[in-house]
């Protein structure tokens, strides 16, 4: 009897964890309308698509050194979903490694010289997935606006 009490206090407690951490009522977006989405966006004025299919405008240029992977960062942005809904953001500088982030926004860093500013469009499949990630869900396009601060890179900040 005690073995059943234990496996029913961990399926409780999986169901707990997993509905808080996934937050229900947030179904997966339909993949056809991420791709419909980055197909017209691709098209609107001053956005360019990378091989990724991660898309950007460039808000402002900046002209400082250009970050890599090995690079730790200084950023502030704003996340978005495509209906303008906000699920992330900065409130000041943050610092982090490039490679510690999703992949598109790793290749996006990468394009930014410091003192840029730019929108940038990234796909679910460089994103977060058909998984979704907390007020993310799955096959969604994220929306960051992302200002370049600074890098640190091999001891030294640029």
């Amino acid at each position: 009897m005690t073995g059943v009490l234990v496996g029913l206090m961990i399926a409780a407690f999986l169901v707990v964890a997993i509905s808080v951490w996934r937050k229900p009522g947030k179904p997966a977006a339909d993949p056809a309308a991420a791709s419909a989405f980055l197909d017209t966006n691709r098209s609107a004025a001053g956005v360019t698509q990378i091989a990724s299919g991660v898309q950007y405008r460039v808000i402002e240029p900046g002209n400082g050194p250009r970050p890599t992977d090995s690079d730790t960062v200084r950023v502030t942005y704003v996340g978005l979903l495509t209906d303008g809904t906000v699920f992330d953001r900065s409130d000041a500088p943050m610092s982090f490694p490039v490679s510690g982030v999703v992949p598109g926004f790793s290749e996006a860093l990468k394009l930014m010289p410091v003192g840029a500013k730019y929108r940038v469009w990234i796909p679910p499949a460089v994103g977060y997935g058909e998984r979704g990630a907390g007020p993310i869900p799955g096959n969604a396009v994220l929306v960051f606006d992302i200002a370049l601060v600074g890098i640190d890179g091999a001891g030294r900040a640029r």
